[in-house]
């Protein structure tokens, strides 16, 4: 297998080929043509087909969501189990202030930088964005649905 390059912050984001850039237009075009369907007149055919195609529209994106709120949840207790063994005792009874989006954020820094990040997200109260910009010493997340 080939080597993956670094990941950063610029570059974690997760685009799945097949989902973004073929099932989604297609399910995009379906919708358009159903509703162009409707110009020629409305009947129950023409109304089946725009609510088939804004229903698998919607099972698409909810089983997109659904996986990733999934992978959310596994990465908040991963994260407060490291938090538990990594971060100082002054620290350690706010774990559960950290949020589930902090958590995901946090994934990606460091063990040495984690307190410091840790205490500057519960403090300013900072969201994603933020944290991921903060880290210095990127751990990578090859493993994102």
């Amino acid at each position: 297998m080939s080597e993956k390059r670094p990941q950063t912050y610029a570059n974690h984001a997760k685009l799945v080929p097949l989902f973004h850039y073929v099932v989604m237009p297609l399910l995009l075009i379906n919708l358009v043509l159903a509703l162009a369907g409707l110009l020629d007149g409305i009947t129950l055919g023409s109304l089946n087909q725009v609510g088939t195609g804004v229903a698998m529209l919607l099972a698409a994106l909810f089983a997109r969501v659904f996986a990733l709120k999934a992978q959310d949840r596994v990465i908040r207790l991963e994260e407060r189990l490291r938090m538990e063994r990594l971060l100082p005792d002054d620290l350690k009874p706010r774990i559960d202030d950290v949020s589930t989006a902090q958590c995901v954020a946090l994934r990606f820094a460091g063990d040495e930088e984690l307190p410091d990040l840790v205490r500057r997200a519960l403090d300013e109260k900072a969201d994603q964005k933020t944290i991921k910009q903060a880290i210095k010493t990127w751990r990578a997340d090859y493993q994102r649905v």
